[in-house]
């Protein structure tokens, strides 16, 4: 049963129950709920960012990142942000963008009087992924902000991802992903994740490692409390940690000690318990579908009849497209040619129709999965090894029929154009395979889609 569905046991946070969720669908929702909780703060804001554009304008913040937290500054919050550092990303990933604390970006800094607190963190041919947000930490009004949005200009759009760049090659032009909000105890763990991030950061020493100066940006005590209920929902904080990034092993509150320097990886271990406790559904939307951890519980989950829905990119970025070139690459697509093979499995893309017979790819970001319409995780991290096991990430599950149902309408709402709630999930599925598969067919004839999830062929995907 899904009740069986055990949170995750080598992991930093145990279960907590007494939480709040909700889920927060693409960037401009997401964001201007962001920015009001900015807003109403009254002690701090801490956040955690990995790419950012900083021309940006964020939805309901009246400016950019920068400007966001100046003007928290300006009245008198403790405000914090953790950037990733990383001196080759031009090389690794061209055309992205983060705040890498070069001298141009502390000139940039220093001639706008930047007063907040920075850091910066490396993780050498990896990534520090996380993407939080931590309002009032440990205070009255405590809210924390879990997810994948990057702050650039492509994710700053609206449920139903009306066409933005009318079909053109920006492949991150219009972009789907989420955030979770999440109040109560479990938010006690993000704030225990931040701090253990701050107080470790790798730059720390450098004299280019902090903002204004490494002195000022001090050490962070741990939260000594959990903070209390602020609803009935169970929820897990689970996160990927390389072996030896962090030492202090000072344990989050009512969690037992885990050693972290040996690393984590209780999300793949989630991801893991999650599918082969599924009975009836498993829905997934993911910007990769890379990993022989995952896809083989999928296969498995399959052949026992649960029904399988994957919701990735149709035009994935160019690392997947030139893996299929790659020998080694090899078992990973024979494992997702087998998953094609089970008439319950469905992988799809996301489009919007242009006109004219012109269509636009929505790329999908997302870090989502639902199981049975009782169990959801939501963070940063890909399905993917380097995610599983490299990178740092950070996601929150919970267990909860309502909210989880409610996020699967939702969904299925924007990527069908029908409403399932009247239907259990393995119905809703088998409408999503049906008009997908459709769409498939319309696209083909340079028709209006219904919706915007389209067929994909297993066999063929990223060819």
């Amino acid at each position: 049963m899904t009740d069986a569905i055990a949170p995750a046991r080598r992991g930093s946070y145990p279960l907590r129950k007494g939480n709040a969720v909700r889920p927060l669908i693409d960037g401009v929702p997401a964001f201007r709920r962001i920015a009001a909780a900015v807003a109403a703060a009254r002690a701090s804001i801490w956040a955690t960012v990995a790419f950012v554009e900083r021309d940006l304008l964020l939805p309901g913040a009246g400016g950019t990142l920068f400007d966001l937290l100046d003007g928290a500054v300006a009245r008198g919050l403790d405000v914090r942000i953790l950037f990733w550092r990383e001196p080759e990303l031009e090389r690794l990933l061209p055309g992205a963008s983060h705040f890498g604390g070069t001298e141009a970006d502390r000139l940039w800094l220093m001639a706008r009087d930047g007063r907040f607190l920075a850091r910066w963190d490396h993780l050498p041919r990896y990534c520090h992924h996380q993407k939080t947000w931590l309002v009032d930490a440990g205070q009255p009004g405590e809210v924390a902000f879990v997810g994948g949005i990057n702050l650039d200009h492509g994710s700053m759009v609206l449920p139903g991802h009306a066409p933005v760049g009318g079909g053109g090659d920006d492949l991150y032009a219009n972009v789907h992903d989420l955030y979770l909000e999440l109040r109560g105890p479990a938010a006690t763990d993000v704030h225990h994740n931040f701090v253990q991030r701050w107080n470790e950061a790798s730059e720390r020493d450098r004299p280019d490692g902090g903002w204004p100066d490494c002195e000022r940006a001090a050490r962070l005590p741990f939260p000594a409390v959990v903070s209390p209920a602020a609803g009935r929902v169970p929820a897990q904080v689970a996160r990927t940690v390389r072996a030896g990034c962090y030492r202090d092993a000072t344990p989050a509150p009512d969690a037992p000690s885990f050693p972290i320097d040996a690393g984590e990886q209780s999300v793949l271990e989630q991801y893991l318990a999650a599918i082969d406790g599924a009975v009836h559904s498993v829905y997934l939307e993911n910007q990769f579908l890379h990993s022989l951890d995952v896809l083989p519980r999928l296969e498995a989950a399959l052949a026992r009849g649960v029904v399988v829905t994957f919701v990735a990119p149709g035009v994935p970025m160019r690392d997947i497209r030139a893996a299929r070139a790659d020998p080694r690459a090899a078992p990973f697509f024979a494992q997702l040619e087998a998953l094609g093979r089970h008439p319950n499995f469905t992988l799809a893309g996301l489009a919007a129709s242009c006109g004219g017979g012109r269509y636009e790819d929505v790329y999908v970001h997302a870090k989502a999965a639902l199981v049975d319409d009782r169990w959801v995780t939501i963070g940063s991290t890909n399905v993917a090894g380097r995610s599983f096991h490299a990178d740092t990430e950070l996601n929150v599950s919970f267990w909860d029929a309502g909210a989880a149902r409610a996020l699967r309408v939702t969904l299925l709402r924007e990527h069908l154009d029908v409403d399932t709630d009247s239907l259990d999930d393995r119905a809703a599925l088998a409408v999503f395979q049906e008009v997908a598969r459709a769409n498939r067919d319309r696209r083909r004839r340079g028709e209006p889609l219904q919706g915007l999830a389209v067929a994909l062929d297993p066999a063929r995907y990223g060819a």
